[in-house]
């Protein structure tokens, strides 16, 4: 984690929020190649989802109606037990004590169930994780509204809305990706455990009685998506929520976890919700919230088969799969350490970079032109800077699947050299497929 944390940093996959002051904790920045990879990971899951003719999509706002937070449980439910230790004054979830280090620096590795033996901790209390504000210029409790702390309310409370516009029957879906916050005790494990994040939901409304079977079906389903974008499945596994660990509006639940260098995580939960979200939406708003089939003039409130994907999440497991150090030739026969980013070509922030040789005998001029050319279709860096050899471990290090060299040869027949990332293979192709070429790969 310390090598890749450095990486994002040097390479501008993900920086400290407000690290010249300081920073602020459980707060990350992404960089230029971070924001391109991240995109990448939504537009794959937008795409997947809405290509269907079963899902629409939605956008719903941040904050939204306290009442909404009430009726879903969260201003009494969505709470993690804090302690106190009275004598460093550091802040831990009672629940995580075993895994969790002394904050006293003068006890440096120390584990803080050491200090809770040791009777230094207060007694648990229950803490709010949603962030509070106020909307309107007068700070009073009529006046006070949350963050989201999750994007799902958004799509339970426009169900109707997005029913009826959209003409869907269930079975069918809502999707949404956006922003959501919660005030974490303690942050922890680079992006995994943020105040900040962003969140990739689907919300699959079914009749009662059908939803065991699209449950297990999307529970398949998501697991494809992240085998199909080159997760191995070593990495990969489910995780069942015991019935007695289930949260209260779930039926059943997995979480597909990925294993990062600090152990399992999950990255996505799969849960049958029941129809406890629109019946607590009617309940609490007096607005009938089911659904009326026409053709069998049956009326019922649909169960809901939710698949919510971190967004932050995924992009930190496909950056930990990536990540490789690997043994490679030099020009010279010689061998050296490469890093490099084996990131699906589809997810790769750049996806072509674009090389002259040497800078005369009008390579650079070519060079551009095909850069140009490329930039209309995808993400390209050009790169004139250095032996070639130093420009492909620059494009290895941030996981461009291709690399296109114009050459002396090029200035006789037209042909570029196209070196492959993973294999470092390389071809000679036409100057002019050259975008159909990556296009090709990209799309393979």
């Amino acid at each position: 984690m310390e090598k890749l944390v450095s990486l994002c940093k040097r390479r501008g996959f993900v920086f400290q929020s407000s690290e010249i002051y300081g920073g602020l904790n459980g707060c990350w920045d992404y960089g230029p190649l971070g924001v391109e990879l991240l995109r990448n990971v939504k537009e794959e899951w937008w795409r997947t989802m809405t290509s269907r003719e079963d899902i629409e999509g939605i956008d719903a706002s941040i904050l939204m109606h306290p009442r909404v937070w009430e009726a879903s449980g969260h201003v009494e439910n969505f709470t993690d037990p804090m302690v106190d230790c009275k004598e460093c004054k550091a802040r831990f979830r009672a629940d995580q004590i075993e895994d969790a280090m002394c904050g006293n620096n003068a006890y440096k590795g120390r584990k803080a169930h050491k200090c809770q033996a040791e009777g230094k901790f207060t007694e648990a209390r229950q803490f709010n994780l949603m962030f509070r504000t106020f909307v309107g210029p007068v700070e009073e409790a009529g006046s006070a509204v949350y963050l989201r702390p999750e994007t799902a309310q958004g799509i339970y409370v426009n169900f109707l809305n997005v029913q009826s516009s959209s003409r869907q029957k269930p079975p069918f879906g809502i999707a949404q990706i956006g922003k959501a916050f919660r005030n974490e005790i303690n942050t922890k494990n680079f992006l995994f455990r943020t105040r900040e994040f962003e969140q990739m939901e689907m919300q699959f409304f079914v009749k009662p009685g059908t939803d065991e079977e699209w449950f297990n079906y999307w529970k398949e389903r998501r697991m494809q998506w992240f085998l199909g974008l080159g997760i191995g499945s070593e990495k990969l596994q489910y995780h069942r929520h015991e019935p007695d660990k289930l949260a209260h509006y779930a039926k059943d639940a997995f979480d597909i976890e990925y294993l990062f260098p600090f152990g399992w995580g999950e990255i996505e939960g799969i849960h049958n919700r029941t129809d406890f979200d629109l019946s607590r939406h009617e309940q609490f708003s007096g607005k009938a919230m089911k659904y009326f089939d026409e053709q069998s003039k049956e009326r019922y409130t649909p169960y809901i088969i939710e698949t919510s994907a971190g967004a932050s999440r995924s992009f930190m497991a496909f950056l930990v799969d990536a990540y490789r150090e690997e043994e490679a030739p030099t020009s010279d026969g010689k061998m050296e350490l490469r890093v490099v980013m084996h990131f699906h070509p589809r997810l790769a922030p750049i996806k072509a970079a674009v090389f002259p040789l040497v800078n005369r005998d009008g390579m650079p001029e070519i060079a551009q032109k095909l850069e140009t050319a490329l930039r209309a279709s995808f993400k390209v860096f050009y790169d004139d800077s250095g032996a070639v050899g130093r420009r492909y471990r620059r494009q290895d290090e941030i996981g461009t699947p291709f690399c296109l060299t114009i050459d002396s040869q090029t200035l006789e027949d037209q042909t570029v050299t196209v070196r492959e990332r993973d294999t470092m293979v390389q071809e000679r192709i036409g100057i002019d497929r050259a975008a159909a070429y990556v296009r090709e790969k990209l799309h393979a």
